[in-house]
């Protein structure tokens, strides 16, 4: 690998560690020869993140911080015990999610307590079927006391393409 190669990996690794910690980082690029980098064709920064062909992260340019695709979503939950990096919700609501709605507090079974507001969620049902993934609205100490509202804003649900 060349150096500019080796410095786009060190830096997306960094930012990874930084927003989801370093045990996801290791799973997300446990095969960097397979991992390839877009970059923006007008700012030349870091854009899109691939894992052979299917991405995996976007950089978000507002804020410098990651999105997660489907394919990465499936990675983590192959891979973590659960609730991490998740919002658990009834089943009897998983069709609602799957087609892109947002998940809504009363429907909030478990969550991971290490997520803060703003921070990318996977949202699965409670047999732990990736449904969607998007972004929490609020703190959780307020997703267990609130009856209504939207606790996370899904990005894009299973049956949207990737």
């Amino acid at each position: 690998m060349n150096n500019e190669i080796l410095l786009g990996l060190r830096k997306i690794k960094g930012i990874s560690d930084y927003q989801f910690g370093i045990d996801i980082t290791d799973i997300l690029f446990d095969e960097i020869d397979n991992i390839r980098i877009e970059r923006s064709k007008n700012t030349n920064k870091i854009r899109y993140i691939y894992y052979k062909n299917s991405l995996m992260l976007a950089l978000r340019p507002t804020n410098g911080l990651f999105t997660l695709s489907l394919f990465s979503a499936k990675k983590i939950i192959e891979n973590t015990q659960t609730p991490r990096l998740r919002a658990i919700i009834l089943t009897e609501v998983s069709d609602f999610i799957r087609k892109g709605r947002n998940a809504f507090c009363k429907h909030i079974v478990n969550i991971d307590h290490t997520l803060r507001t703003l921070d990318e969620v996977i949202v699965v049902n409670q047999k732990d079927e990736l449904l969607g993934i998007g972004r929490l609205k609020i703190p959780i100490p307020y997703i267990k006391t609130f009856k209504t509202g939207i606790a996370v804003n899904i990005r894009k649900g299973v049956q949207l393409k990737d």
